[in-house]
């Protein structure tokens, strides 16, 4: 939540004085704003004070809020812009999360856009359900992830290491990725621990820092972070019957 951080120290001030060569997948572009939308993006520019850039501004049904869109994050301002309300909206009778339903859609790309040559591609039975996976090396939970899938069939996984964990964890990808067999690589170490040699000195292409820079501009936070077809994401770790569901859903979606 960097932007999250920087808004609430900032906002102390600013409330108490009012009293890679390659493009990034596409993300959600927002609808043009009302006039008292813009207004309000105006408003909340000028307070939060941090240089960052506000948009997707809409009113909601939420007792009059405005839900603005910053930095990958949703947050929520009266009409005024006087408050500023960081958290979820949960209607507390369904259980439905709007905050997130609005993360999800914000956050949005479009999946043929990856750079997938710069992944370790698994393909397991006819591999027609796809996901796209950021990983670090040292991260468990995409250990237990990789363990999940290994059990599946009918996958493809396409792996990004997005080393952002550890001071090694660059120096372990690029040892996975100068190996003859990546895939094999990769999975004699997220699922049996065992490291891959050293890269050869004559491996100097490697594609950690694109990887790195690109998974900023999509503001991937934490691993694993995964990517389906339709564009969603999911944060952390998901369990079979979790990707069971979703995927379940992009098949009913698609016959529709």
């Amino acid at each position: 939540m960097k932007f999250t951080k920087i808004a609430m120290s900032a906002l102390m001030v600013a409330f108490a004085a009012v009293a890679y060569a390659d493009s990034p997948p596409a993300m959600s572009t927002s609808p043009a704003l009302t006039p008292e939308e813009a207004a309000i993006k105006q408003l909340v520019e000028q307070r939060i004070g941090v240089g960052v850039k506000v948009e997707g501004v809409h009113k909601t049904n939420f007792s009059g809020l405005y839900e603005f869109h910053a930095d990958g994050e949703v947050m929520y301002t009266d009409d005024h812009a006087k408050y500023l309300v960081v958290g979820h909206i949960v209607d507390m009778e369904t259980h439905k999360d709007y905050t997130r339903e609005s993360l999800s859609e914000l956050n949005k790309i479009n999946f043929s856009d990856l750079p997938f040559d710069s992944s370790i591609k698994m393909v397991k039975g006819d591999g027609k359900r796809v996901i796209a996976v950021f990983e670090d090396p040292n991260c468990g939970y995409c250990k237990k992830l990789r363990q999940t899938l290994s059990t599946m069939d009918n996958v493809t996984v396409y792996t990004f290491m997005y080393n952002i964990l550890a001071a090694d964890s660059s120096v372990k990808a690029k040892n996975v990725w100068c190996t003859p067999n990546r895939l094999k690589a990769w999975d004699d170490w997220m699922l049996g621990g065992k490291a891959p040699a050293a890269a050869a000195a004559s491996c100097a292409s490697n594609p950690n820092d694109k990887i790195y820079a690109l998974g900023q501009k999509l503001h991937i936070t934490g691993t694993p972070t995964i990517f389906f077809v339709d564009g969603t994401r999911t944060p952390g770790f998901m369990d079979g019957p979790a990707l069971e569901e979703k995927w379940s859903s992009l098949q009913q979606t698609a016959v529709r």
